[in-house]
């Protein structure tokens, strides 16, 4: 395994951060840390890094104890933290030999800037002072310090905060294009960026995993746990007074003209109900189907504070 979280817990005095979370990662996976905000994904990726130490279990990097192999673990992680700190005075490729300095690269630090400009896009970027770049080109200059020295892990910690439609669509295809060589985690709180980029999610709620799988399974089980909803769209104007008569609906919302979220009174399929009561009132359906939820609304499921 690549990653490999045992029984980890991480407590600000009384405050439990992280509280027993366990997960493993492959290497070639890109995974998405989700959480809301003081959930502890930050902290989970602190200690990952090799920043803070964990209060009690055990993480693994590479096969190395990140408390008690430090020096090893870090050789292999690339982090890139979520207020990204950068030398703006500096020119792109100066602080880039600077930081392949701090990593000992030696006779290999030319090189390795040079593949780390061009895999991030910044060659046309290289001879500006990081300060006079756009947030989307200081993005690059982060993921590229944390490539410089060919990491096999890459720890991101919300890498495409504040950027632009076309900045975030270039970020990642960049993540993408890492991933299939390395193992990428990151945070984020956009969920179609999780979609596009990740193989698997961990969502993260009070400092516990509350789910750990592929983006399509998690949607599939929060669906399946409601199968008793359908979405059907009408060709014409519809009341939703009309659903009354079907005894097995307990629920209509509109949720777009002409269509609506149908709610059933247990877990039985209320689409031979609607046909019928579509037959009987002479209306015309274009578009029935089970609904399934959006990974959105599962988080926000998932996440949502206890009453």
């Amino acid at each position: 395994m690549s990653i490999k979280v045992s029984n980890v817990s991480k407590f600000y005095g009384a405050q439990a951060a992280l509280n027993h979370v366990s997960f493993e990662v492959e290497r070639g996976r890109v995974v998405g840390l989700l959480g809301p905000n003081g959930a502890g994904k930050s902290t989970m990726m602190k200690i990952l890094a090799g920043f803070i130490p964990p209060s009690s279990g055990e993480a693994l990097v590479g096969g190395f104890n990140v408390a008690a192999q430090p020096l090893q673990a870090r050789k292999i992680v690339g982090y890139l933290p979520e207020h990204n700190p950068l030398y703006l005075d500096m020119y792109v490729g100066e602080f880039l030999a600077f930081v392949a300095g701090v990593y000992g690269l030696k006779k290999k630090s030319q090189q390795a800037v040079s593949e780390a400009v061009e895999v991030t896009g910044l060659s046309r970027e290289a001879h500006k002072k990081i300060g006079q770049l756009s947030k989307g080109y200081r993005q690059r200059v982060g993921l590229a310090q944390a490539l410089l020295h060919n990491p096999d892990v890459l720890i991101l910690d919300e890498p495409t905060a504040g950027l632009d439609p076309n900045q975030l669509s270039e970020i990642r295809q960049l993540i993408v294009r890492v991933g299939r060589e390395k193992t990428v985690m990151l945070s984020t709180h956009i969920m179609q960026e999780v979609e596009a980029m990740c193989d698997r999610v961990i969502i993260i709620k009070e400092g516990q995993i509350v789910a750990h799988d592929t983006p399509q399974h998690v949607r599939q089980q929060a669906s399946e746990e409601a199968a008793g909803a359908v979405e059907v769209e009408f060709m014409e104007e519809v009341s939703r007074s009309v659903f009354a008569q079907v005894e097995s609906v307990a629920r209509a919302e509109e949720v777009a003209p002409r269509t609506f979220l149908l709610t059933a009174r247990g877990a039985e399929d209320i689409r031979p109900a609607i046909f019928q009561m579509s037959v009987k009132e002479n209306i015309t359906i274009l578009k029935i189907q089970r609904h399934e939820k959006p990974l959105e609304e599962v988080f926000r499921d998932l996440t949502a504070k206890n009453v």
